[in-house]
């Protein structure tokens, strides 16, 4: 099948070799949460929410000297042509989980989080004298949970799941070092190809995710699922480096007309 026409130039879908998707991202979707939003690469729709952050459940996980960050990844039955339903936890979904939580640890800043002091009021009564008060310090760890869904898949849904957590992480106010981007590229038909729609990424032709830190270029991310040339790597990867910048010029933007549409409301 030719992924590239030989005359024009163009995919399958109308895109030049280095075009991006469409993309858009919106915060505030999720009420209840403390952060959350929606980003979409072309077909490909994502959902994330925030929550923390908040104390430590599960006391056994908690970590001494920096706040502990958690991710859920799932796919909405509905966002693919399979309709089979997908166990929770199964190993695709984990993995995901782990490399969406690795990467967002490296732009949050947990260390700021370590834990919280708690000085909680207790009233005891001593059954023959009086009533007492007294303070009662306790050590509170925190977590931060990540929660991201698929709601349509189109391609390229592991970098879709990160640029919508970074957006759900400002929305939250988690203090960060940098916002991280992600995107992915591939090489098909003698061709590097930007952001991969789904006929494209299920070729079997060799792609590279990647996720970076916008302002100083430092890579948090990188999976490659077949070995490729160092000459034609190196033109891949460059070419989905530049895809994170562009998305993270893009979510600049609309964290910039959020912050913008907050001082309007409050009458800034």
């Amino acid at each position: 099948m030719e992924y590239v026409d030989s005359l024009t130039g163009f995919r399958l879908d109308g895109r030049r070799p280095n075009d991006m998707r469409q993309i858009r991202g919106e915060i505030g979707v999720v009420a209840k949460a403390d952060g959350s939003a929606l980003f979409e690469m072309g077909n490909t729709k994502v959902i994330a929410a925030i929550y923390g952050p908040r104390e430590v459940q599960n006391k056994g996980q908690q970590a001494n000297n920096q706040a502990l960050v958690r991710c859920e990844y799932s796919m909405a039955n509905f966002s693919t042509g399979d309709r089979t339903r997908r166990p929770k936890g199964d190993r695709r979904s984990t993995e995901i989980s782990l490399v969406i939580r690795q990467t967002m640890e490296a732009c949050i800043l947990t260390h700021l989080m370590p834990h919280s002091q708690v000085i909680l009021i207790e009233f005891l009564v001593h059954i023959l004298l009086k009533f007492f008060m007294y303070f009662l310090p306790k050590i509170c760890f925190l977590q931060i949970d990540i929660f991201v869904q698929v709601l349509q898949a189109d391609g390229g849904t592991r970098s879709a799941c990160i640029n919508a957590a970074t957006l759900a992480l400002a929305d939250a106010g988690i203090p960060m070092r940098d916002i991280v981007t992600s995107c992915s590229a591939g090489y098909l038909s003698s061709t590097p190809l930007l952001d991969l729609n789904y006929i494209e990424d299920s070729a079997g032709g060799p792609d590279v995710t990647v996720g970076i830190l916008a302002k100083t270029d430092k890579v948090t991310l990188l999976q490659m699922d077949a070995k490729l040339p160092m000459d034609i790597f190196e033109n891949v990867m460059q070419l989905a480096i530049e895809g994170c910048k562009a998305i993270a010029h893009y979510i600049r933007g609309v964290l910039l007309e959020n912050t913008k549409q907050l001082e309007c409301r409050r009458g800034i």
